[in-house]
């Protein structure tokens, strides 16, 4: 893939694309969760390289897109709003994995022109009706209380908690690996605090798809993603022998309902569903 960078609002952001030789059946932006890089999409850009236009992007305050001042979902939303435009791509599709999710929302909600669907991997919605206020008091303690662990503790129990395979597990270790301790609490509190106070009612017009691994026990992301489903109508998917870091667990599944839903995502009855 070629590596690229944009002049975003408040750093550097550092993306990667990759363009088929021959047929293209559109572009995706995969955005990786909370404490991870571009690099969590691996699976993904084996499957889905020869037949799509393939963004990944190193979101702002993560990765090479470190530092950036004034992180916001809004900000980071707007920067790859400029990633679009410096590749001269008018519509993509969306996947967003756990916080990778907030600014894929924020993107479809500021942009609907420009988006084709969004596909939801483990994450909730960026809507402050679905949270409690003890929810996001909790959000507001992740600092505190991950200054507790120790170093190599706080990153084999983060790694642990979101993975059911032993590649997902040593693939966050590795994206852990270049952080420091107090990078790793930064990123959760920044990440966690911002979310508290950006949340607001979000509609997309897009057609939506919620994946969610049937072994995720993150936080209330299961309780969420069913409300989500419920009230809204979105169809959410269950992917099989799958924790939190359901697209690293089973890629073969996530792979397929990504495709499949992309294809079918011009359909009428895609778009009534939304309505």
């Amino acid at each position: 893939m070629n590596h690229r960078t944009i002049s975003g609002l408040g750093g550097t952001v550092h993306y990667w694309i990759s363009r088929p030789e021959n047929t293209c059946k559109g572009a995706i932006v995969f955005t990786h969760g909370l404490t991870a890089d571009h690099t969590m999409y691996e699976k993904q850009i084996e499957f889905f390289k020869d037949e799509y236009i393939v963004i990944l992007w190193d979101v702002p305050l993560h990765g090479l897109s470190m530092p950036y001042e004034g992180f916001s979902y809004e900000r980071a939303a707007k920067d790859l709003h400029t990633i679009l435009e410096q590749e001269a791509i008018e519509k993509v599709s969306l996947a967003g994995m756990s916080m990778g999710g907030y600014p894929s929302q924020v993107f479809a909600s500021l942009y609907p022109e420009k988006t084709l669907c969004f596909i939801g991997i483990d994450t909730t919605p960026f809507d402050p009706a679905y949270y409690s206020k003890s929810d996001l008091w909790w959000l507001s303690k992740v600092k505190p209380m991950a200054k507790w662990f120790t170093d190599k503790m706080l990153r084999t129990s983060m790694a642990r908690s979101v993975s059911a395979t032993e590649y997902s597990y040593h693939k966050m270790l590795d994206m852990l690996a270049p952080l420091t301790k107090d990078q790793i609490i930064e990123q959760m509190d920044i990440a966690y605090g911002v979310l508290a106070r950006e949340l607001k009612p979000t509609y997309l017009k897009c057609p939506v798809l919620i994946l969610l691994g049937d072994r995720d026990k993150t936080g209330k992301v299961k309780k969420y993603c069913m409300e989500w489903s419920k009230k809204t109508g979105y169809p959410l998917h269950s992917i099989k022998k799958a924790a939190h870091f359901s697209n690293g667990d089973n890629p073969e599944q996530v792979n397929k309902e990504i495709d499949q839903f992309i294809a079918n995502s011009g359909l009428p009855e895609q778009k009534d569903r939304n309505k």
